[in-house]
Formats: structure tokens, C-alpha cells, sequence
């Protein structure tokens, strides 16, 4: 998007959406957090986006969707993937977070649609997107806003469109106590609790994985991918 339409939506976004789900919403002082993350994980959590990009398999021409996108680091991965014939859409409940997300697409000059919205209330039309994608946001939402943001990831997928969901793993009761931070929310979730929501909501072909950091300094993280049905 150009420049003057980002103000324009900027002046009409009065505040940050309502969700039932925990909003982040600090802006620049959010980027500021993960990089001070990403120093003392001496850059494994920039190592673990480029992962990410990876497990997505983005291939240039595709049309993408970041479902909690905060800055938009990830998303602006994505359009590099994608190319120009590619296009990238995040949304963020928090203006401050999309507020930024726009200002770091522009300084990079790269044209991204970032929006104010809700998982559980997509406004983008059926069949929209060939990739979704959900990081790190599924631990603060409670299972019945899964489910309406699954629904609502299937309806703007494409047939046999992907989804790649990544997020924190919640230490299972056998496992040995850890240093790692643990991160599950409110909820206490994780991201093995994933498969089986992701099958209710009708996606085929769903496989899980842990993802390794390398580091003690950053939570488990897992992954799980699945595609749409036709």
C-alpha cells in the first residue's frame, strides 16, 4: 500500500480491537523487547523467524495472511518470499502494533496490507489466501476463540491452502523441570494442544514438530502444519 493510504487508515483506527483473546499492543517498545530478546539468545530469535519462513515454504506469487502479525517482522519476510506478483496481508488487534508494522514495510519499501483486526472476525473474502499463518498468539486465546478463528482461517483459505501455526509448548507433567521460560498464557496452552482444534476445524494432512532454538534462553517452541480440504 502506498504511503498516503496508510495515514488514511491510521486517522480512521481509533483503537485497538476488542478480542476475547490477551492483546499485545506496545509498538516500537515491542520491537525493542525482542531485540533485547534476541541479544541475550545471542540472535537465535532471528534465526528462529528465518525458521519459520522456512516451514512456511512460501513460493513467489503466493498470496499470504499473518493472523496476529504484531510488527510485522514476519510478514515482511513473507513479501521478500513472495515477490512482487506475491501479496501479504497482517492483522493485529493493537493499533500501536500495526502502526508500526506499517512504518517498517515503508522504510523497507515494500507494499504490505497490515489492518486492526480480530482472529475471530477476518475481513477478507472466502478463498483468499494460499498461506495463513498464526505464531506465537494461540497460547493467549481460550479454545473457544480457536475454534472461531480456525473457522474463519478455513474460510479464507484457498482449497488445499496451508496453515502454519507456531507457538510455545506447555512442559508436559512427566518431563523433568526446566530453565527455559515457559510461556503458555492465561490459558495455560500450548502448541501440542494445536492438532487436534486444527483437525476439528476440517484441515487434512496435519503434521507437529518441535522446533530447536539452540538456546535456554528462549522457551520449547513446536510447530504444527496442515492443509485445507478441498
Amino acid at each position: 500500500m502506498q504511503s498516503f493510504i496508510h495515514h488514511h487508515k491510521e486517522s480512521s483506527e481509533a483503537s485497538s480491537k476488542a478480542t476475547q483473546g490477551h492483546v499485545i499492543d506496545l509498538g516500537w517498545r515491542y520491537d525493542l523487547m525482542l531485540w533485547w530478546q534476541n541479544i541475550l539468545s545471542r540472535g537465535k530469535w532471528q534465526e528462529l523467524q528465518q525458521h519459520i519462513a522456512d516451514l512456511a515454504q512460501f513460493q513467489p506469487g503466493e498470496t499470504v495472511l499473518d493472523v496476529g502479525c504484531g510488527t510485522g517482522t514476519l510478514a515482511i519476510i513473507a513479501k521478500q518470499h513472495v515477490g512482487a506478483v506475491g501479496r501479504v496481508s497482517g492483522i493485529d488487534p493493537g493499533l500501536k502494533q500495526i502502526t508500526r508494522a506499517r512504518s517498517k514495510a515503508e522504510r523497507a519499501g515494500l507494499s504490505i496490507d497490515f489492518q486492526v483486526g480480530v482472529i475471530e472476525q477476518l475481513a477478507f473474502a472466502d478463498q483468499s489466501f494460499d498461506v495463513v499463518l498464526s505464531t506465537f498468539m494461540m497460547h493467549v486465546m481460550p479454545d473457544d476463540l480457536k475454534r472461531q478463528g480456525l473457522a474463519e482461517i478455513a474460510r479464507v483459505l484457498k482449497p488445499e491452502g496451508r496453515l502454519l501455526v507456531v507457538d510455545f509448548r506447555r512442559p508436559q507433567e512427566h518431563e523433568e523441570q526446566s530453565e527455559r521460560p515457559v510461556h503458555t498464557g492465561p490459558w495455560q496452552s500450548g502448541v501440542q494442544d494445536q492438532p487436534a482444534l486444527i483437525q476439528e476445524a476440517g484441515f487434512l494432512q496435519i503434521e507437529s514438530g518441535e522446533i530447536e532454538t539452540g538456546t535456554t534462553k528462549l522457551p520449547e517452541v513446536g510447530f504444527v502444519r496442515a492443509r485445507k480440504n478441498q
